[in-house]
C-alpha cells in the first residue's frame, strides 16, 4: 500500500480508505447504503489494516450516526492504529440548529461525533456542504478553535464549488486560521467534473482530494455492460434518479474499453477504474466501500500494479468530455500566442 501526503499538510494517508456508509443499517437511502453491524465492522477493519488501509470515512448523517457509532466500537482498542474521517453540517436532527456550519452547530455536531466514535480527537474534519447563510469568517473561526482545542487534528471540504473552497481558504489565510487540506469530492471516469476547476485549485492550494463514489455510483461494477439489460435487484434501478446523468453511448464506450483492458491486464472492471483515478493528479486517496469481504478484497487488488500509458491514454480519450466555458482549453489558459490552440 502507497502512502501519500494529504495535501500540502505533511500528514500521509494510504492510497485507498475505507467508506464506511455501509455501517448501520439506518434511514433513508443515501443516508444508509448497507447494514453492517459491529462483528462485521471488526472483520472488515482486520482486513483492511492487514491491507494496509488505515483511513476510515464516515460522517454524522450515515445511518442517523449509527455509523460512526459501529465504526468507533469497531476501532476500540486501536485507534492509535487508524485515521478517523468524519463529515458534518448537514442536517442531523430536527432542531433549528441542528443544520448548517453555525459555530453552535459545528461545535455541538464535533462533540457529538467524538462522543459516537468513542475518541477524543478526529484526524480529518470536513464539512459536507458548503453553508451560504454563514459568514465563512464564522465558519473557518470555529474550526479553528476546534483545530486548536485538540478535537479536530485537520480540515476538509465536500461537495464544495471553487470559488467556495478558495473563499474559505482566502479567509483563513487573512485571519490566520488552520485551512482546508481536503478535498473530498466525486471523481470518476464517468464524473471528470472534478478536473475542470477543482483539481487546478487543489493543486495551487495544496489540497489533497479523497474521492468518493469511484465507480460511478455503481455503472462500474462490472455488472453493466453493452447490450446486457442492468440486473435485477441491482441498486442502480434506485439510485439512477440521483446519480449524475451520464450519456449511455458514453457510458459504454467506457465501459467497452474497461472491459478490453481487464482482459489484457487480467484484472476486474472496478480494479481498473480505481487504479485509473490513482494515477490522477491531487489524489491522495481513493475511498472504497463494501458489503462484503469477497467485495472488499476485490477493491483492494486495485492496488499494487499500475495501468501503462498506452491503456491511460485509452481510458482518457473514452471517457473524455469537452469543458464547457469557460473551462474549455483556449478559454483556461492552456493556449496562447506561445502556445497556439490547434487548427
Amino acid at each position: 500500500m502507497e502512502y501519500r501526503y494529504l495535501g500540502r499538510s505533511g500528514f500521509k494517508v494510504p492510497e485507498l480508505g475505507f467508506g464506511a456508509g455501509t455501517f448501520g443499517g439506518k434511514g433513508p437511502l443515501f443516508s444508509a447504503w448497507g447494514n453492517t453491524d459491529v462483528e462485521h465492522a471488526k472483520r472488515i477493519i482486520d482486513i483492511c489494516l492487514e491491507a494496509g488501509v488505515n483511513l476510515f470515512d464516515t460522517a454524522d448523517v450515515y445511518s442517523d450516526g449509527a455509523s460512526e457509532t459501529i465504526l468507533g466500537a469497531a476501532i476500540k482498542g486501536r485507534r492509535e492504529q487508524v485515521i478517523v474521517s468524519t463529515k458534518l453540517s448537514l442536517r442531523s436532527g430536527e432542531g433549528a440548529n441542528d443544520v448548517g456550519s453555525s459555530r453552535h452547530h459545528l461545535i455541538r455536531a464535533t462533540e457529538r461525533a467524538l462522543k459516537r466514535l468513542g475518541t477524543d480527537y478526529i484526524d480529518v474534519l470536513q464539512l459536507h456542504h458548503f453553508d451560504a447563510m454563514t459568514p465563512v469568517e464564522d465558519v473557518m473561526s470555529a474550526l479553528d478553535d476546534l483545530v486548536r482545542s485538540g478535537k479536530v487534528r485537520y480540515l476538509g471540504a465536500s461537495n464544495f464549488s471553487g470559488w467556495q473552497l478558495m473563499k474559505s481558504q482566502s479567509v483563513a489565510e487573512r485571519y490566520g486560521y488552520t485551512r482546508f487540506v481536503a478535498n473530498q469530492t466525486y471523481y470518476s471516469l464517468l464524473g471528470r467534473d472534478y478536473e475542470w476547476e477543482l483539481m487546478p485549485l487543489g493543486q495551487d492550494q495544496g489540497l489533497g482530494a479523497l474521492v468518493w463514489s469511484p465507480l460511478g455510483w455503481g455503472r462500474l461494477t462490472g455488472k453493466i455492460r453493452r447490450g446486457q439489460p442492468i440486473p435485477e435487484g441491482s441498486r442502480l434501478h434506485q439510485t439512477e434518479a440521483f446519480a449524475p446523468p451520464v450519456q449511455e453511448e458514453r457510458l459504454y464506450r467506457v465501459l467497452d474499453v474497461l472491459f478490453e483492458i481487464a482482459e489484457e491486464v487480467e484484472k476486474t472492471v472496478p480494479q481498473v477504474a480505481i487504479n485509473w483515478l490513482l494515477r490522477r493528479p491531487t489524489v491522495s486517496s481513493v475511498l472504497i466501500g463494501a458489503r462484503d469481504e469477497a467485495q472488499l478484497r476485490q477493491n483492494l487488488g486495485a492496488v499494487g500494479w499500475s495501468l501503462n500509458e498506452d491503456q491511460i491514454m485509452r481510458l482518457d480519450a473514452a471517457s473524455a468530455v469537452t469543458p464547457p466555458y469557460p473551462y474549455y482549453p483556449y478559454w483556461n489558459g492552456q493556449f496562447s500566442e506561445r502556445n497556439p490552440a490547434p487548427v
